[in-house]
């Protein structure tokens, strides 16, 4: 099928040639959402599944289906009508296969055990408390191999009538039942992964004044140890460019795709841009599939992707 295609590819290093091919092009694979986030590739369906977080929906894209509605509600379950953001954000799998969730309207990590092929909106509380307090909203998510999850919890689910219980924004560990604060410093965490190895935690800050990704060295046991700012992106808000450090994806090779001013970033291990996904809108997320063909974007109102090599 052919797609439109929209925005460019902004080189400015030699090595972003070896994962994204010169002639490739930015394609919308679907429109019309409110504000489209968390992307995650279902290997076994051959197909993408993402949540339009005002929707308070998830939807399903696949090449042979297009796009359905996979999950409605999403993260909120109330009779208010007039939330910003009630549904779920960032979204993986757990090593069983079973959907996690980061739920705004419910300020929790929820679970959804599988098969998901046929879902019913019937969530598991997994975390929603730090010490007695509820969580700000849960924002996004990554599973270690050793089953433990990180998340991050920033305030941008809460509504002006909402209950700010934490005084801080934290990122947290659940691991066999068992939650510890693991990053208290940051002010607006947001997107968080692993590198390859397992050894170093990625947080990106969504924050005007330091709009900043973040590493973080994590021992044997996969405890926060020491962090450090690997790159700083602030000065290209000043230069205009739309979108702030939101999500994030590590490529196998190490290369981290972030989501950032201009579109997706494709920064080296180092720090260093290679160059830019522009996608021409506010970014929020990105996943590869499983064989790493694809890089799919949510971008505002669009879901896109395109091919790497």
């Amino acid at each position: 099928m052919n797609y439109q295609t929209t925005g460019s590819i902004e080189r400015l290093d030699p090595r972003i040639n070896d994962l994204i091919a010169e002639d490739a092009q930015i394609e919308i694979l679907a429109s019309g959402f409110d504000w489209s986030e968390g992307p995650l590739w279902l290997e076994d369906q051959q197909a993408l599944i993402f949540s339009d977080v005002p929707a308070n929906k998830i939807y399903r894209w696949s090449e042979k289906d297009s796009l359905s509605v996979f999950l409605e509600p999403s993260g909120y379950f109330g009779e208010r009508t007039d939330k910003k953001e009630p549904g779920s954000n960032g979204l993986t799998l757990d090593r069983d296969g079973n959907l996690l969730l980061c739920q705004h309207g419910l300020r929790q990590v929820g679970r959804i055990m599988k098969p998901l092929t046929n879902p019913k909106p019937e969530y598991e509380n997994l975390a929603s408390e730090w010490e007695g307090k509820k969580f700000n909203s849960p924002n996004d998510l990554v599973v270690h191999s050793n089953g433990g999850i990180y998340f991050t919890d920033p305030p941008y689910g809460l509504d002006d009538w909402d209950v700010k219980e934490l005084d801080f924004q934290g990122v947290y560990r659940l691991m066999e039942e068992e939650l510890t604060l693991q990053i208290d410093s940051l002010y607006r965490p947001n997107g968080v992964a692993l590198s390859p190895d397992e050894k170093i935690l990625y947080v990106a800050q969504s924050d005007f004044e330091a709009a900043r990704y973040y590493a973080y060295d994590l021992d044997e046991n996969g405890e926060v140890i020491a962090g450090k700012i690997l790159l700083d992106v602030t000065y290209l808000l000043a230069e205009g460019k739309k979108g702030l450090p939101d999500g994030l994806k590590v490529h196998s090779s190490g290369t981290i795709f972030a989501t950032g001013p201009g579109g997706v970033l494709v920064i080296s291990k180092e720090g260093e841009i290679l160059g830019t996904i522009r996608t021409g809108e506010s970014t929020a997320n990105c996943a590869f599939d499983n064989d790493e063909n694809y890089l799919y974007m949510t971008a505002d109102m669009h879901l896109m992707r395109i091919a790497l090599k």
